[in-house]
């Protein structure tokens, strides 16, 4: 039975056109993965499945009755709530039926019997829902996504961007809803808390969608792939790697196919060329007439063109970059204490540690956005900063890219910029329009453009991968390796940094 269907479905953001005509359909029980390069339209989707954006065309019909819970990259959360007000929220309607069921026994307590079985129906659903083991149930989930350090009683005020996203998350996952609508599930989560998001998600029988980019997660979790390619999407069933080996021989048959008819054209035409006007000129109109009916295969899918980085490197001296005793960082009251540590020049280092404890804040301090609270730390007058903020905040978010680097360097030409942000994954459409309608993995493209304008000898990147494709994180991975400065990162993705990093500096309480 299927839960949701789209059909016609036609989609631009400006010029660019992100679906023409496409089509999906989310069946009872399908775990779908949404793949796609960056931009490609893979969180759009997601916000046109729960109606916060209007599609230009096209149908989107769920089946009645079926709820939904959705998480997007940008979620947001009522801020004076503490962690478990919010998750015990997950259970609103079932206490709702508890105090009716309470006023029902009070009313039969007084004599009248006719509210005895009601209070009894009330009863029975409770049991059915497992109403009694929410407080097993949401310490589970808080153990499972890394939530319990923080204390239920903490108020939502004082975490950070990642931590409610987290808490978002446990909250639907607590809601059990028909369909989960998951937007980079991943991006905030600590290796094992992905691992227990796995297993967790693979043993539901609710229907969902994930967008994500961690081959590793979807091949856990997936048994259909929605692929987001070409202004269209195609249902693949299978796994990931499976999805892959499919897409990858669906491409070569289409080539062959193609390069066939090419081959027949060519002959077809030389043929007409040759004999137009000849002994053979009825058989070359006939010809003719026959190319004019044929159906023509359209180009393949031309390869992904694999991003670029190079930082500008400026020459440094062989001494100590960074060093840090006794320092304790935070804002009113300190989140990490007696933190000690020291880079050395060409040194790569990653700071690893549970999300949400307190590394993006070492790093501000580090870059001097936030103040110290107690310690000290010293950068060499020989280091020369390159910063990449996790965050996405832009001065003024109705600029383009192109505008943006521009401002940042006027002394580039128009052409240079355009070039700088295609080799970085920017293509001509993306790099005019404005900066917020951009995705996750595209802005974070932009910010490294402009990283890689910036002359330095110490890199600091806090989480830089977690929007990016897959082939951007390879080309970022590989431009780093080739970095011969200083380079400390903040990520949670192992696969990314254990190739080259020479030093972790692990995070604890």
């Amino acid at each position: 039975m299927s839960l949701l269907e789209i059909e016609g479905l036609t989609h631009s953001l400006g010029e660019n056109i992100l679906y023409e005509n496409a089509a999906l359909t989310l069946n009872r029980g399908e775990h779908a993965g949404v793949v796609g390069k960056n931009g490609a339209g893979k969180s759009t989707l997601i916000k046109i499945c729960t109606g916060q954006l209007p599609a230009d065309s096209g149908h989107v019909v769920w089946a009645p009755g079926i709820k939904t819970g959705c998480l997007d990259q940008y979620a947001e959360i009522e801020k004076t709530m503490t962690v478990m007000g919010f998750l015990r929220s997950a259970f609103a309607d079932l206490e709702k039926v508890e105090r009716q069921m309470l006023k029902y026994y009070e009313r039969a307590a007084q004599g009248d019997e006719k509210y005895l079985e009601k209070a009894a129906e009330c009863q029975q659903e409770l049991e059915i829902r497992d109403y009694y083991s929410a407080d097993t149930k949401i310490e589970q989930v808080m153990e499972g996504l890394g939530l319990s350090s923080l204390g239920g009683e903490r108020f939502i005020s004082e975490m950070s961007g990642g931590q409610r996203a987290k808490i978002i998350l446990a909250k639907i996952l607590l809601e059990e809803p028909d369909v989960l609508l998951l937007d980079e599930p991943t991006n905030f989560l600590d290796h094992e808390h992905v691992a227990w998001l796995a297993g967790y998600l693979s043993q539901i029988e609710n229907a969902f969608l994930v967008v994500s980019h961690d081959d590793e997660f979807l091949n856990l979790v997936s048994n259909r792939i929605f692929d987001v390619d070409q202004k269209t999407i195609t249902k693949y069933y299978g796994t990931y790697t499976e999805f892959q080996e499919k897409k990858a021989a669906r491409q070569k048959t289409y080539e062959c196919r193609y390069n066939a008819q090419q081959k027949k054209i060519r002959a077809t035409e030389e043929f007409i060329r040759k004999n137009i006007a000849g002994r053979k000129s009825r058989m070359a109109k006939g010809r003719r007439k026959q190319l004019e009916r044929m159906m023509k295969i359209g180009t393949p899918d031309q390869r992904e063109e694999k991003p670029f980085f190079k930082f500008r490197e400026i020459p440094s001296n062989h001494t100590e970059y960074l060093t840090v005793k006794q320092l304790s960082v935070g804002y009113d009251v300190p989140i990490l204490q007696g933190i000690e540590f020291n880079l050395m020049s060409g040194q790569k280092a990653v700071i690893t540690g549970f999300n949400g404890i307190g590394k993006s804040t070492l790093i501000k301090t580090l870059t001097g956005q936030i103040k110290s609270i107690d310690g000290q730390f010293r950068l060499s007058d020989q280091a020369e900063t390159a910063y990449f903020e996790q965050d996405f905040s832009w001065e003024d978010k109705t600029k383009t890219p192109v505008e943006i680097i521009s401002e940042y360097n006027p002394d580039l030409t128009a052409g240079e910029v355009r070039r700088y942000l295609a080799r970085c994954g920017i293509g001509k459409k993306h790099a005019l329009q404005e900066i917020h309608t951009l995705s996750g993995g595209e802005q974070a493209k932009v910010k490294l453009c402009l990283l890689t304008l910036k002359p330095c000898n110490f890199l600091i990147l806090d989480e830089p991968t977690n929007h990016l494709d897959v082939t951007a994180k390879e080309a970022l991975r590989e431009a780093i390796m080739k970095f011969q400065g200083t380079v400390l990162l903040v990520s949670h993705e192992e696969s990314f940094y254990k190739d080259w990093v020479q030093k972790i500096i692990h995070i604890g309480k």
